[in-house]
């Protein structure tokens, strides 16, 4: 029988070695921006802001819009919701990881690993669902 899978906020003290920790230097440098960047192609309403990051206890890793928000959002695979901002979030990363673990290289071997622990969690999450049509 496998085990829920919980989220707790890393706090901001820790957010740049937690993520130093997992991704080096390719989380500023590349993650971090293509996930901003996908979060605004999905939801058109979405125009920055403060994230909160998110350490999982199988040892993933999700960021989410700070936000009260309910996303309206429109994929390319014709899914047009609603989201919150921890969806959002939660959809976005596992399309970045998802893209980015068919590189070469350990973080590509990062993404992909960090892709099945994110929708490890996901499937505990309300919005269950709504992420899965989101990313089908």
């Amino acid at each position: 029988m496998s085990s829920i899978v919980t989220a707790r906020l890393v706090p901001d003290a820790d957010r740049v070695q937690h993520t130093a920790k997992l991704f080096g230097t390719s989380f500023p440098m590349r993650l971090e921006p293509a996930v901003f960047d996908m979060a605004g192609r999905l939801a058109a309403q979405y125009h920055g802001g403060y994230w909160l990051f998110y350490a999982l206890s199988n040892g993933g890793f999700y960021m989410a819009p700070r936000s009260d928000t309910l996303f309206a959002v429109s994929c390319e695979n014709g899914f047009d919701g609603q989201l919150s901002a921890d969806a959002l979030g939660i959809a976005a990363c596992l399309y970045i990881y998802s893209n980015l673990s068919f590189g070469e290289g350990d973080f590509a071997d990062t993404c992909g690993n960090q892709y099945h622990l994110l929708r490890e969690y996901m499937f505990g999450h309300p919005e269950v669902r709504e992420i899965l049509r989101a990313i089908d």
